[in-house]
């Protein structure tokens, strides 16, 4: 099984809600997404990453065989990071522990640096999220440090940690 990356179409907008209809991936994501995560939601997501400046965000739907499994973004930072990007994804449930997430990151990040003047980008998941951290690691990612007590996620004070990959 091997996934791709492309461009969101508006027709991805029934599969997008129905992978963000999962608790187990709200709770490792940050706050802002609804729950229940509608078809309408799915829609303005996909118009509003389609509408977005071509050389700051830089988003994707994870598919395999023509279907979306996940969803994929760089967005650039600002002022003296300019040329610094962070990075955030998640693989439907179904999908977990295949190398989707491994293979799209690896993607993800060749088109960045291949396409852009990004130097660097970095990642902050959860430190629980042991199965993100593992992605990025298998990505080439290097564990920069941790970001202890850094958020409130459902109530609990969380550590995260920070992940990068440089151009090389």
């Amino acid at each position: 099984m091997e996934c791709r990356i492309r461009e969101w179409e508006p027709a991805d907008a029934e599969a997008l809600a129905k992978l963000l209809n999962n608790k187990k991936i709200l709770d490792n994501l940050r706050d802002g997404l609804p729950y229940p995560y509608t078809p309408k939601d799915a829609a303005e997501y996909i118009t509003a990453m389609r509408a977005a400046d071509k050389t700051e965000t830089f988003a994707f739907a994870i598919t395999m065989d023509g279907r979306v499994i996940g969803s994929i973004g760089v967005f650039r930072c600002g002022n003296i990071h300019f040329r610094t990007a962070e990075m955030g994804y998640y693989i439907g449930e179904p999908y977990w522990g295949k190398g989707m997430g491994t293979s799209a990151v690896q993607q993800v990040c060749r088109y960045i640096f291949e396409h852009t003047d990004i130097i660097r980008i970095f990642a902050e998941p959860f430190a629980q999220n042991t199965a993100s951290c593992r992605v990025l690691e298998k990505a080439g990612f290097q564990l920069e440090g941790i970001l202890y007590s850094n958020a409130v996620k459902n109530g609990k004070v969380l550590d995260m940690k920070m992940y990068a990959l440089l151009r090389k």
